[in-house]
C-alpha cells in the first residue's frame, strides 16, 4: 500500500471527521502523539486504533516522545513518572554495572507501558552530548557529558525498548549538544571544528548506528556546511550521517514547524527530502498545515520505502526472555531517590 512520506500529528484526543478523511486520503507513514492527545489508557488505545483504521494499516507506526523527566507526554496518574536520562549517568559514576542494568530494565518498563497502548515507536534515546555553555534544551535529557557514557547508556536503553517490542529513534543526529539556542525558536550554529565533532558529538551516534530510525538536528555545523542545518544539508546527511557515522536506517527530520528552519512548510519539506531525509515529521496537528505537508512530500518510495519497511519490522515484539520485573522496579526506585545502591 502506498503511504505518504511524512509523520503527522493530530489535534485532539479523538480524530475529527476532517482528520479521518485526511488520513484516509493521504495515508501518512505514521502518527506522533503529544500531551494534547492523551487523557487515559482507553482513550489512547482508541485513538491509535482509529488512526490505523483510517490509514488502512494495522501496525502503522505510532510515535511518542516518552523520554522521562521534562519530556514525557504520558504522565501520572494514569502512567508512571520516569527519571531523566542524566540520572542514569549519575548512577554510572557510582556503579557502572548497575547503571547499565538500570538503563536497560527501566527503559523496558517504560516501553512496556507504551506497548500496552499499542504505541510502537519511542523517540528515545537522546544521544546528544551537552557541553558547558550550551542551551538547556538538551540538559538532563542527555545520558551524561562523556560521549562514551552516552553511547553505552543509550545502547542499553535501545535494548530495553526492543525487549518491550517498541522501536527506538536516536536523536538528534549528528548532535544537538553544542547548540547555544533552542532550535524550536531559532537556528543554532555550531563552530566546533570537524575533528572535535568526530571525537565527541558523533561518537554516540556511530555506536548506535544500527538503530532502525534516527531524527535529524536543526543545527548548522559551520565546519561541515556553513549554509544549511543538518536537516537541509546533503553534505551533513550524505558525508556525516550516512558516511562517517554509518547510519543506514530510516532518517526522519525533526519537526519541520520549528523556527530553526526557513521558508514555507512545503519548502522545508522539499529541502529535507532533497537533502536525504527519508521522511518528514510534522507535529502541530493543524489540518491546513498537514495538507501542505502531504502535498509537498508525495509518496514514500525507493530506498526510503525499503528503510521504512525495515523500521516497521523493528517494531515487532521479539521472542526474548522477559526481564525480572521486581529487579527493574527496584532499579527505578534507586533512580527516583527512594533507595540507595
Amino acid at each position: 500500500m502506498e503511504t505518504g512520506a511524512f509523520i503527522s500529528g493530530c489535534s485532539g484526543t479523538e480524530l475529527s471527521a476532517a482528520e479521518w478523511e485526511f488520513f484516509g486520503r493521504t495515508r501518512p507513514w505514521g502518527l506522533i502523539l503529544f500531551a494534547r492527545n492523551v487523557e487515559n489508557p482507553g482513550q489512547v488505545r482508541r485513538l491509535v486504533a482509529d488512526f490505523r483504521k483510517a490509514v488502512g494499516r494495522t501496525r502503522a507506526p505510532v510515535l511518542i516522545d516518552q523520554e522521562g523527566g521534562r519530556v514525557q507526554r504520558l504522565r501520572p496518574p494514569h502512567w508512571s513518572a520516569w527519571p531523566p536520562a542524566m540520572r542514569f549517568a549519575d548512577l554510572f559514576d557510582r556503579d557502572r554495572v548497575e547503571a547499565l542494568r538500570a538503563a536497560r530494565l527501566v527503559t523496558w518498563l517504560l516501553g512496556r507501558e507504551l506497548a500496552a497502548l499499542d504505541i510502537n515507536v519511542d523517540c528515545l534515546p537522546v544521544l546528544d552530548v551537552p557541553v558547558p555553555g550550551s542551551h538547556e534544551i538538551i540538559g538532563d535529557r542527555a545520558y551524561g557529558h562523556d560521549p562514551l557514557v552516552v553511547a553505552t547508556l543509550g545502547r542499553a536503553a535501545m535494548e530495553g525498548l526492543k525487549i518491550a517490542g517498541v522501536a527506538p529513534v536516536i536523536k538528534h543526529v549528528p548532535g544537538h549538544g553544542r547548540a547555544r539556542v533552542d532550535s524550536h525558536l531559532e537556528l543554532p550554529v555550531v563552530d566546533a571544528p570537524l575533528e572535535e565533532l568526530r571525537n565527541t558529538d558523533f561518537v554516540p551516534f556511530a555506536a548506535c548506528a544500527d538503530a532502525p530510525m534516527a531524527m535529524t538536528a536543526h543545527v548548522v555545523y559551520r565546519d561541515i556546511d556553513p549554509k544549511f542545518p543538518a536537516t537541509h544539508s546533503a553534505r551533513v546527511i550524505g558525508d556525516v550521517i550516512r558516511g562517517e557515522i554509518g547510519f543506514g536506517g530510516l532518517l526522519m527530520s525533526d519537526d519541520v514547524n520549528m523556527k530553526a528552519l526557513e521558508g514555507t512548510l512545503a519548502e522545508r519539506c522539499e529541502k529535507a527530502l532533497a537533502a536525504g531525509c527519508d521522511i518528514v515529521l510534522h507535529c502541530s496537528g493543524a489540518l491546513e498545515e498537514m495538507e501542505e505537508v502531504a502535498a509537498a512530500v508525495g509518496i514514500l518510495a525507493g530506498q526510503a520505502r525499503l528503510r521504512a519497511d525495515a523500521a516497521e519490522r523493528a517494531m515487532e515484539t521479539p521472542v526474548v526472555t522477559i526481564p525480572d520485573e521486581d529487579e527493574a522496579l527496584a532499579l527505578l526506585r534507586i533512580l527516583s531517590g527512594t533507595e540507595t545502591v
